[in-house]
């Protein structure tokens, strides 16, 4: 059965706020069992079980500490959605994004591609503008 926009609007918010407040317990109880996840670029590739979320997810949001999201725009369709933001945060050292041992404030662009099941995410796909962040932190691309 289709979700509704409102439905998938509810799930993805409700996904981000887990993400926001660094609760792995959370965005892993958003995902179906057997979800895909994926950030390009990220050295974690396609993972596709719980464990490899979390471990990820651990990783991610030791290195990252979000300050807020700026919507630009989100597309729908049956059981899918693409939304655009503005990441805008704090890079801990930079590990995540090829830029060994820098640090600050960095704003970039985030598309995710969310795909749903049985009222819950069965993939999630994120694109991030790495040469922005690696712009704004002062190193050189890899």
């Amino acid at each position: 059965m289709s979700m509704t926009r409102e439905q998938m609007d509810r799930l993805i918010e409700e996904h981000f706020t887990f993400e926001a407040t660094d609760n792995v317990d959370g965005v892993l109880g958003s995902l179906t069992a057997d979800a895909e996840h994926e950030i390009v670029p990220s050295p974690f590739g396609l993972l596709n079980d719980h464990d490899s979320i979390r471990h990820m997810y651990e990783t991610l949001f030791r290195d990252l500490k979000g300050e807020g999201v700026t919507p630009v725009r989100r597309l729908y369709g049956n059981d899918f959605v693409v939304d655009e933001t503005i990441w805008h945060g704090t890079i801990a050292d930079g590990r995540p994004f090829l830029c060994e041992g820098r640090r600050g404030k960095a704003s970039f662009r985030l598309l995710h591609i969310f795909e749903f099941r049985n009222g819950r995410i069965a993939r999630e796909n994120v694109w991030c503008d790495l040469a922005a962040i690696q712009r704004q932190l002062g190193c050189e691309p890899h």
